[in-house]
């Protein structure tokens, strides 16, 4: 089938594309190739395409930025998911979107479940749980909430510029032997973009129920933890500076406990790696 990947220079976009593309026709769109803000282009893009599945991995994805751009946040993380969902519904093509565990406040004691109550506390995470909304526009959508996203770091965009996120940075800390901030009281589920592809991919194919999804690696722990087990498996001591959260001054506020739940995904048959397992096989 044609699978349209939106967003692939991203580090999950390129993930998904690469790991979907062993078993189908993959078509890959950066901002070069397609505008997701514009909606009249989105549509004549893929109505030409016909897609059989669309898979958006676009988003605006600076936090703090967002509280300054609320405009530019929304355009790319909600309105463009939107038209997105439009498209696909006009087609009839599956629509996978990613979410993020922004979405909730941080009060919780233990990971969070679909069926919980969203509260974003940020533009950023608001931008994201009304493009969630967008989403289910589409009447075949799967949305898929991710965090602490990892394993985007050995690849370079179109444009030449390193992929990576906060935890693909810290490791090349540890591996150059400078300190590393880390939270002691964030916890956390994190999810290494391989494994979102993979799961993703056996959403498809399995033709599981379409709905919202917490994919995450299983288990949970605070930054200082997994920061400590990547140092770890590197054979490294590790220069870390522990830190709270209320002690680093931040443009917008993150969910201190944004552990999620991954049971809804393993009752559809996609049983997730743990975090750790995860790591090692990054490392």
């Amino acid at each position: 089938m044609t699978v349209l990947v939106v967003g692939a220079a991203g580090q999950l976009g390129f993930a998904v594309a690469r790991l979907l593309s062993r078993d189908h026709d993959v078509v890959s769109w950066t901002r070069t190739e397609l505008d997701v803000t514009q909606h009249g282009q989105v549509l004549d893009m893929v109505r030409n395409l016909c897609p059989a599945v669309i898979i958006n991995c676009a988003a605006y994805n600076n936090v703090d930025g967002a509280e300054d751009a609320a405009f530019e946040a929304l355009a790319v993380n909600t309105f463009a998911v939107r038209s997105l969902a439009l498209a696909a519904a006009e087609i009839n093509a599956v629509l996978v979107h990613y979410g993020t565990d922004f979405v909730f406040d941080g009060s919780a004691t233990t990971p969070y479940r679909e069926e919980q109550l969203p509260n974003p506390q940020s533009i950023y995470a608001t931008s994201k749980l009304l493009g969630e909304w967008f989403a289910t526009s589409a009447s075949r959508h799967y949305v898929l909430r991710v965090e602490s996203l990892f394993g985007g770091g050995a690849h370079l965009s179109p444009e030449g510029i390193r992929r990576g996120s906060s935890l693909d940075h810290i490791v090349d800390a540890l591996l150059e032997d400078r300190e590393v901030r880390v939270f002691v009281d964030r916890t956390v589920s994190p999810s290494y973009v391989d494994d979102v592809a993979g799961a993703t991919a056996r959403l498809l194919e399995r033709g599981a129920p379409h709905g919202l999804y917490h994919c995450v690696n299983s288990g949970m722990a605070t930054w200082h933890e997994v920061v400590t087990e990547a140092a770890h498996q590197l054979g490294r001591t590790g220069r870390l500076i522990p830190v709270r959260m209320a002690d680093v001054t931040l443009r917008a506020q993150r969910p201190l406990f944004c552990a999620l739940s991954n049971a809804k995904l393993a009752h559809a048959g996609v049983q997730m790696p743990t975090w750790r397992d995860a790591l090692e096989r990054y490392l």
